[in-house]
This record gives structure tokens, sequence and C-alpha cells, in this order.
């Protein structure tokens, strides 16, 4: 080993870009951003969608559709979730809130065919699928709209 070839490479650090420090610094006067224009102002930032002043993609294109507010108020109820309704056997909207099963702000409810019934019920303005009513009926339940 010999003193020349010893370094202290391991131990030594890159240094920080020092922007705006003078011309030895090789980032002096404009700091690194250039001469005017927008990006060498402060807060000068541009948009993703920015197309140089050119309208931009997303407002020449056609707008489409809508979103219903209906559906903050409307929800479904599967068929095995009526099982865990012992104590009601008339089945209405205030039955299902006050169980927890819908939301306080729900109006319209659906009960679909998912799982099966094994217990007749009576169930009186809410809207039932096919597969929902034949599988209620076949029961011995009753459906009133």
């Amino acid at each position: 080993m010999y003193l020349n070839l010893l370094s202290n490479s391991i131990f030594k650090k890159k240094k920080r870009k020092r922007i705006c420090r003078g011309l030895g610094s090789g980032f002096g006067k404009t700091g690194g951003r250039g001469h005017k224009g927008q990006k060498s102002r402060s807060g000068g930032k541009i948009r993703k969608s920015f197309e140089g002043g050119q309208t931009p993609l997303y407002r020449r294109l056609p707008k489409f559709g809508f979103i219903s507010q209906k559906k903050k108020f409307v929800d479904e109820i599967r068929l095995f979730e009526l099982n865990q309704i012992s104590h009601f056997n008339m089945i209405d909207l205030t039955v299902l809130k006050k169980v927890n099963l819908i939301k306080k702000n729900i109006k319209y409810v659906k009960i679909i065919k998912v799982g099966m019934i094994n217990k007749p019920i009576v169930i009186s303005g809410i809207t039932v699928t096919k597969g929902a009513r034949i599988c209620i009926e076949a029961v011995g339940g009753i459906i009133k709209n």
C-alpha cells in the first residue's frame, strides 16, 4: 500500500447545487432558468394539460352524459339479508331503516335475488325483481305495491 493510492472517496459527499451565487457557481445570473418566459418567473408553473395557448384537448372533445342525483337515494337489498329480520313480518322502508339495512336518506329500495329466503314475509312499498318475486312467493310470502 502506498500513500499516493489512498483516497477519501468513501467519505466524500457530492456538493449540492448552489443556485444564483455568482458566475463562479455555474448557475449565476439567471440561476439555470434561462432568459424570460413563464418558466423563468417565480411561481410560473404550467399545468400538464397546457398546449402552448392552443385550445386543449379536454376542451375540444364533446361532452356527454350526466350523473344522476337519484342514485344518492336508491339502494338494493339481497334476499338473504331479509332472513336477518326475524321479529318483523311486514317489511317496508321504515323497518329496513330501523334494522340498519339501509341508510336514513334512502327513499327507494329494490329487492334482488341473491341467496335464498326461508320464511314467509309480507313486503309493501318496495320494488322486487322477477327472480326475487318467485322466491318470495314460493315460500308463501306476499308482495303488496
